[in-house]
């Protein structure tokens, strides 16, 4: 579970340092329209480096289980999965890659599903 904690932390860094990027360096360069499909990408990130952290929380104060593992790798495949879309999808302007995006929400959608379901059991 220390690794959750670990990974959960360099996520939330990068999308500190992904979102000052977005903010200072691409806000002039990126239309309205990509520049907010990126921010959505930094917002998603950030709740979900959130939820990795709880994941490692949550299998510290109880006995880690495949479900609480596999929550927090659905939450690291959504992030990928979705902002790396977004993000791919407004610096490069191809909007085919907005095709990925709503896989990575599945994976969002799965990992809070399989964090509540650990928690219970």
């Amino acid at each position: 579970m220390k690794l959750f904690l670990l990974l959960g932390s360099i996520v939330m860094g990068l999308s500190v340092i992904i979102g000052a990027f977005g903010a200072h360096g691409l806000e002039p360069r990126l239309s309205e329209r990509m520049m907010k499909n990126y921010q959505t990408g930094v917002q998603y990130q950030m709740i979900h480096g959130i939820g990795i952290l709880v994941v490692g929380l949550v299998g510290l104060k109880m006995l880690p289980s495949a479900l609480l593992s596999a929550a927090g790798w659905s939450f690291f495949v959504g992030i990928l999965l979705f902002s790396g879309s977004l993000y791919a999808m407004a610096l490069t302007g191809v909007t085919k890659l907005g095709a990925i995006t709503p896989i990575g929400g599945l994976a969002f959608i799965a990992g809070w599903i399989l964090l509540g379901i650990a928690v219970v059991r």
